[in-house]
């Protein structure tokens, strides 16, 4: 028989008891939980970053406007 067969009807590892399934299962659901996380992590950032780019152009807008407005006011009473 050839050796790549006779390795591959010699098993490689010990019967698995219920507790240890258990844990592996376990195990590979926190590994597909984690990689999930990772994943949304970035739609989560640019969604933030987004957020505090739209809050700074409004806070910024909104204290030109008002210049722009105080200026316009005040050439008037000087008129």
């Amino acid at each position: 028989m050839p050796l790549w067969l006779d390795l591959l009807r010699t098993p490689m590892a010990a019967p698995e008891t219920d507790d240890l399934r258990t844990m592996r299962r376990t195990f590979q659901v926190l590994c597909v939980l984690s990689g999930i996380g990772v994943i949304a992590i970035s739609p989560l950032v640019a969604l933030a970053t987004t957020a505090l780019h739209t809050a700074l152009y409004v806070f910024r807008k909104n204290r030109a406007d008002n210049a722009f407005l105080d200026a316009a006011q005040s050439s008037e009473e000087h008129a």
